[in-house]
């Protein structure tokens, strides 16, 4: 019994004994880790004011409202002073004092910037849309432009052979020209009398706005100049099929010649009128071309567009008769097949004319549209001719077939009924 309590109390005191020890090395542990981390302060003051920092890192709450800061001012920004022969300037007039002359506006230096104030932009009073103004525009080569639309000018002069009875219209020049790629221009130049009309041009070259011919355009007169009539010189363009457009006119009468005579002209060049593009009937492409080896002379019927709608109401049937002439005989006719239901119908079809080339000078081409209204009865849209004879796009077309032998050339011709 006695032993056994001693046990007892023997462990409770083991246990007590070694609890103490634990705390003892404990606070041992402590003591000498604190030390440690003195000694290592003066040597790393980065880590030093890491600790302090942590330990002095604190979050509070506060339930009191946040207070806005005052609003940060801007720098001051310093401009140079306005000066009143300065382009810059500019004196709006003031609705108060319209029509009242009112002396040279000194600028106001009130708006200035100064030390301790802020700086004012004065902005300027808007211009109402009512009291704006067309202006024109001052181009390169000396054009004005404004809402009209500029227009080609022509150089020539006059010379009248009394000798010869000629009148010589000399080409020099044309400038303003709207250009496109690839497109050529020429000036023609037409007499017309009670009696009769000719036809001259200038050679043919590539376009630009600014064209120089030198060339002479001569037309016989045998009664002289003093008789009725005029003379029309137009700018031609061409693109690559050949398709002539006007770029513009203009005419004189013979009587005004003498007066005109040995002088330069420069002129402004009016746009074709309504009534001429009206009294066209549409338009026809045609290819021509002449093979010298074989005398012939190859036609190829390719297409129609513009024809008149007022006449296609009912039916449309439509077919390209072709007749060969040598002066006034018919030498050939041919006819190509017709095109139903198409108001602009294709055909290319070609046809092959046997001409010696001693004839072509003197040979010509008359084409024209017909509609078969009923079996038998045929109605025609336009004509156009081709040849030496010719004029416009019928001269120039076969002019360039016997300047080009062997190739084809293709180009627009006006219909006319």
């Amino acid at each position: 019994m006695i032993f056994s309590m001693a046990a007892v109390l023997g462990a409770t005191l083991g246990t007590a004994s070694g609890i103490l020890t634990l705390c003892g090395l404990s606070f041992l542990y402590r003591s000498c880790k604190k030390g440690k981390l003195e000694k290592g302060d003066s040597g790393d003051p980065e880590k030093a004011s890491v600790l302090h920092s942590l330990q002095q890192f604190c979050v509070e709450k506060s339930t009191e409202p946040i207070q806005p800061k005052p609003l940060l001012k801007f720098p001051r920004i310093y401009r140079p002073k306005l000066s009143v022969t300065s382009p810059e300037v500019i004196n709006y007039p003031d609705p108060e004092k319209a029509g009242k002359p009112s002396p040279v506006q000194q600028p106001d230096c009130s708006n200035q910037a100064t030390e301790g104030s802020e700086d004012v932009f004065p902005v300027p009073r808007q211009a109402d849309s009512a009291d704006e103004t067309p202006c024109t525009t001052e181009l390169t080569g000396g054009m004005t432009t404004s809402s009209s639309i500029i227009h080609p000018k022509l150089h020539f002069s006059l010379t009248y052979s009394s000798q010869n009875k000629e009148l010589h219209v000399t080409v020099i020049e044309a400038e303003h020209i709207a250009t496109d790629a690839g497109c050529e221009g020429y000036v023609v130049g037409l007499l017309s009398t009670a009696r009769d009309q000719r036809q001259a041009q200038t050679t043919v070259r590539r376009l630009t706005a600014h064209m120089q011919w030198g060339e002479d355009l001569v037309f016989p007169l045998a009664n002289g100049y003093k008789v009725e009539g005029e003379v029309s010189l137009s700018l031609q363009s061409c693109d690559r099929f050949s398709r002539n457009t006007n770029l513009g006119t203009m005419r004189f009468k013979l009587a005004d010649v003498g007066m005109m005579s040995d002088a330069d002209c420069w002129v402004d060049l009016q746009p074709p009128k309504q009534r001429d593009a009206a009294a066209s009937a549409g338009e026809l492409l045609l290819s021509i071309s002449y093979l010298p080896a074989a005398n012939r002379l190859g036609v190829v019927v390719m297409k129609a567009r513009g024809l008149p709608s007022d006449k296609l109401k009912n039916t449309i049937d439509l077919s390209v008769k072709l007749a060969l002439r040598h002066q006034s005989t018919k030498l050939k006719k041919k006819q190509t097949r017709r095109v139903k239901h198409k108001i602009n119908p294709v055909w290319n079809e070609m046809m092959m004319l046997e001409v010696p080339r001693e004839l072509l000078a003197k040979s010509s081409l008359d084409l024209e549209v017909l509609n078969l209204l009923r079996p038998g009865e045929l109605e025609s849209l336009g004509r156009c001719q081709l040849g030496l004879q010719a004029s416009g796009t019928g001269l120039q077309h076969w002019q360039q077939m016997l300047d080009n032998p062997r190739k084809q050339i293709a180009m627009w011709h006006p219909l006319f009924a």
